[in-house]
């Protein structure tokens, strides 16, 4: 019986949907709990910041679409102009993060978003992600011939 319940359990937390999606290019707000953090929200503890581009937006989305896919075991999900959201799953239970990554033509930044569906603490790994996905945004845009 106890297997059954924690295999049910497991199952649940794949599978569970995000909270929310951005919608209009607004990043939805971070819950009171510390495993999220969001260059939109007034908690110093979870804010992250924003990174500036100077490429158009379609190439800004581009490069924001690449640095997500960076990421391990990471899926887009939502993909639109100015917008994208993504599912990201830890390696072992496979819980599932949500991340979100606006395009901002009139700023020229990139917001984030990024947050555990489940839980309370993430052991800073929302954090780190946005710091990996930031870093690669801060590179210079490379050109092709």
């Amino acid at each position: 019986m106890t297997h059954t319940v924690i295999m049910a359990s497991l199952v649940a937390l794949y599978w569970h949907s995000p909270t929310q999606v951005g919608s209009d290019n607004v990043l939805p707000p971070c819950p009171d709990t510390p495993n999220c953090v969001s260059t939109e929200t007034t908690r110093s503890a979870q804010r992250v910041p924003t990174v500036a581009f100077t490429d158009t937006p379609a190439a800004a989305l581009a490069r924001a679409k690449a640095a997500l896919l960076a990421e391990p075991r990471t899926t887009i999900t939502v993909e639109r102009e100015g917008y994208l959201h993504a599912e990201c799953k830890s390696l072992v239970f496979r819980f599932v993060d949500d991340v979100d990554i606006v395009v901002d033509s009139v700023a020229h930044v990139y917001r984030f978003r990024s947050a555990s569906r489940l839980g309370r603490s993430d052991l800073g790994v929302n954090r780190k992600r946005i710091a990996r996905i930031s870093a690669r945004l801060a590179l210079p845009a490379t050109t092709s011939n």
